[in-house]
């Protein structure tokens, strides 16, 4: 294949051609290349364009378009390579290793995946993710293409990088005669994705009752997933009550499953933002308690978990008697709900923390704070514990913070503290995860923008324990945690920014849920305590800028002249260098945007003489390589 290029200039040639092909022009586009010798057509046909997230060349962008004309005389006029590959989108997701078959068996367009495979075009060709034309099919439900690719070979059973087969995404998608035929043809019904669900679990999930019903019939087990969930546990979770039902009345549902199925069912109906609805939560609750007493002889006692201060140290009714005592009182359902998920699912599972998470937003807009606090600890506890990435949580908790003290309500500082211990421990791991390789870009800058999102987060925490402290054994606490945050020397990607730095810089994103209330940038408290704790004052950005570049170029320096003043003078009484040139060769001095922030570095700057002897010899350009000690040549090199 030849080397393809890309390019957005309109007025260039390439861009005629793939927009003559976009927008269905077979005629301009033959006019386009008649002239053209064999090497040009083909160098122009295999070309990318970038166009709105899409890197396309002719042919896969006539194909996703559903120009059949445009791509019959592309292949037998021009014997345009059928297997080239593209980036496109299709309802917000880009596709990365697109092929023109791909793109029209997604976008639904039949006559051109017939021309496609008539000029012998790879009916199993993947995208980056093992995601083939088949599988695009699927996704969109279109039962013509998805029979056409099969009975020109296409392989039912290829799943994607995640193991998520044409069954799994047909079921997930509600696509019930596509479902049927993929079982008739012999699709597998339990293979398992990545994390162990099979393709009852999606169409549980969303509660596709018709095809739960087909799967089943075809052999479809309710296997666990690698959570321990049933296709049962996952449709009573997910508050269909419909599915629920269908399971809990075959034979081979056991009596404990029909209970612990009914008695989750009505929590999900207690916690859930989109299906709250304490009425069914209780009827199914009642219905759960029923079925432990309905033999009297041999009575199901639940196995109860010891009480859990997030959720109010409450216990599980154990009879009709103590449910109907709690029946009207909405607090008690609630907490009810959240201990009966955890006993039923155990503390280990990911689904647990989310109904937590939305019943301690709800005591936040109540202003009940000791009660939401309370409730996300535990999220954060059980989601740290388990190995899941707490950025959320933790942004949460700098968010509630600063709403409390906004408003004039104490912050418990051992509370404070103890999540900017979590954080800590999460830096660290975000450190290990981004050393680590990844499988594709997108796993990169994902991992990336968490370890961002966690650094900012970790400076609105630190503004706000500086805030609240107040004995000296709180603040010798902090500065503690602060020095083991500097030691692990965290930068921005793409600024090359350290804590410091962002803390110095007016540019710096704050949160505008509450946080922005509190928090703001530059902070010379926060520069107080990020120096005495440690940080590097004379580390450089992507730019060769040191923290006192950052802070001369704040563009208030008369309306907050305090905060510009107090962090130079910290800056430098804590060793920055006065004299360091960034990577234009432009000290702080030369760096700075207004004559405030000059006049402070005049009159508190003392250039020592080793600082004086190394502009010299930057100056007149003095050989000192590998003739004095390595650390001197860093000191000078920084001038």
């Amino acid at each position: 294949m030849a080397k393809r290029r890309t390019t957005t200039c309109v007025d260039s040639l390439e861009y005629k051609i793939y927009a003559a092909a976009r927008d269905n022009m077979s005629l301009t586009l033959y006019a386009l290349l008649c002239q053209k010798t064999p090497d040009q057509v083909r160098q122009l046909l295999n070309h990318w364009t970038d166009e709105d997230d899409q890197k396309t060349t002719p042919l896969i962008i006539a194909s996703k378009n559903g120009h059949d004309k445009v791509v019959q005389m592309l292949m037998n006029f021009y014997d345009v390579d059928v297997e080239q590959t593209g980036t496109v989108k299709f309802d917000g997701f880009v596709i990365e290793g697109a092929s023109p078959l791909w793109c029209a068996s997604g976008a639904g367009h039949f006559q051109v995946v017939k021309l496609l495979l008539d000029h012998s075009a790879d009916v199993n060709c993947p995208t980056s993710t093992n995601s083939t034309p088949l599988r695009a099919a699927c996704f969109d439900g279109r039962l013509d293409i998805v029979k056409y690719l099969i009975l020109r070979g296409a392989d039912i059973h290829i799943p994607n990088k995640y193991k998520n087969t044409c069954l799994m995404i047909a079921c997930y998608k509600g696509h019930q005669d596509v479902v049927k035929y993929l079982l008739e043809s012999g699709a597998d019904p339990n293979s398992r994705a990545h994390c162990g669900a099979t393709a009852l679990h999606f169409a549980s999930e969303r509660g596709f009752l018709q095809i739960v019903k087909d799967v089943v019939v075809f052999k479809g087990e309710l296997l666990p997933n690698d959570q321990g969930m049933t296709p049962l546990h996952i449709a009573a979770e997910s508050s269909q009550a419909d599915v629920v039902e269908y399971f809990i009345s075959r034979p081979l549902c056991s009596h404990l499953d029909r209970i612990e199925a009914l008695e989750l069912l009505g929590a999900s109906y207690a916690n859930d933002k989109d299906n709250y609805d304490i009425d069914k939560c209780y009827h199914y609750w009642w219905l759960a308690m029923h079925e432990r007493y309905k033999n009297p002889e041999h009575i199901l006692q639940k196995s109860l978990l010891p009480p859990i201060e997030a959720y109010g140290n409450h216990i599980e009714s154990e009879s009709i008697e103590e449910l109907e005592r709690i029946k009207d009182n909405h607090n008690a359902i609630h907490m009810e709900a959240l201990v009966m998920r955890e006993r039923i699912l155990g503390e280990n599972n990911s689904e647990i923390p989310h109904p937590i998470v939305f019943r301690g937003a709800v005591f936040a807009d109540a202003a009940r704070f000791d009660r939401c606090t309370a409730l996300w600890l535990r999220a954060l506890r059980l989601h740290q514990r388990n190995d899941r990435n707490i950025a959320k949580d933790l942004m949460r908790f700098a968010q509630v913070f600063s709403q409390m003290i906004h408003i004039g309500v104490q912050v418990q500082f051992s509370l404070a503290m103890e999540i900017f211990d979590h954080m800590l421990t999460e830096l660290n791991r975000d450190l290990i995860r981004t050393s680590s390789p990844y499988d594709t870009e997108d796993e990169k800058d994902f991992t990336v923008e968490l370890l961002e999102l966690n650094i900012h987060t970790s400076l609105y925490l630190l503004s706000i324990l500086n805030l609240i402290k107040q004995t000296k054994s709180e603040d010798f606490r902090l500065c503690q945690s602060v020095y083991r945050f500097n030691r692990f020397s965290l930068r921005l990607s793409e600024t090359g920014y350290s804590p410091l730095h962002m803390a110095c810089d007016e540019k710096t994103l704050v949160d505008d849920f509450h946080v922005n209330d509190v928090v703001r940038f530059p902070g010379d408290s926060l520069v107080v305590l990020l120096t005495k704790c440690g940080a590097n004052v004379n580390a450089v950005d992507a730019n060769g800028n040191s923290p006192l570049h950052t802070i001369v170029r704040y563009n208030r320096p008369i309306s907050d002249f305090l905060t510009l003043h107090n962090i130079i003078v910290t800056l430098l009484e804590s060793g920055c260098h006065s004299d360091q040139a960034n990577s234009n060769g432009e000290t702080p001095m030369d760096w700075s945007t207004t004559g405030v922030a000059e006049i402070i570095l005049r009159t508190r700057r003392k250039l020592s003489l080793k600082c004086i002897a190394a502009r010299a010899v930057k100056k007149y350009k003095i050989n000192y390589k590998k003739q004095i000690p390595l650390t001197l040549e860093d000191f000078i090199a920084m001038h």
